[in-house]
């Protein structure tokens, strides 16, 4: 399992594919604050909820400099299906090979319908303009989060 970032840390680099198959890096929103969500699955129920509150609140984001991008271990064709079904306008990339969702802390084991599973954890990392951790949530609810990170950010 890997280790969880704390505030202060360097955001982990990357470079995946989004829902077109076009690359998208941490490194372009340089100079940009970045909301970075980790979710097990597109087009399942919680994931569809928090992708929508995302959505829904994208131009109050980034009225206060945010950007927001969503991680997930899907591949780009089923981002797709998942961003016309719901007309999301968030950003979602793809994590096949779950490289990045380890190097955030977001895949390890968890406890599911009182389980211990090994999966994607839902957490949520707030990365400042410099590329530093600022905030980041783990074993969030799909339900709310939202609402809250933008109490927590104080929008």
């Amino acid at each position: 399992m890997s280790e969880r970032l704390q505030p202060g840390d360097t955001a982990p680099a990357f470079t995946l594919p989004d829902a077109d198959g076009n690359e998208v890096s941490l490194a372009d929103h340089k100079g940009r604050k970045v909301i970075v969500y980790f979710y097990p699955a597109a087009l399942t129920p919680g994931c569809t909820k928090q992708a929508c509150d995302f959505t829904d609140n994208l131009d109050l984001l980034a009225g206060a400099g945010y950007d927001v991008i969503g991680v997930s271990p899907d591949k780009p064709e089923k981002l797709a299906k998942f961003r016309e079904k719901e007309n999301l306008k968030v950003t979602l990339v793809g994590d096949p090979e779950k490289s990045t969702l380890e190097a955030y802390g977001a895949f390890g084991e968890k406890k599911l319908y009182g389980k211990v599973v090994t999966g994607v954890i839902r957490s949520t990392v707030v990365v400042d303009e410099n590329g530093k951790v600022e905030h980041a949530f783990y074993n969030v609810k799909a339900t709310g989060h939202v609402a809250k990170i933008i109490r927590d950010l104080g929008i």
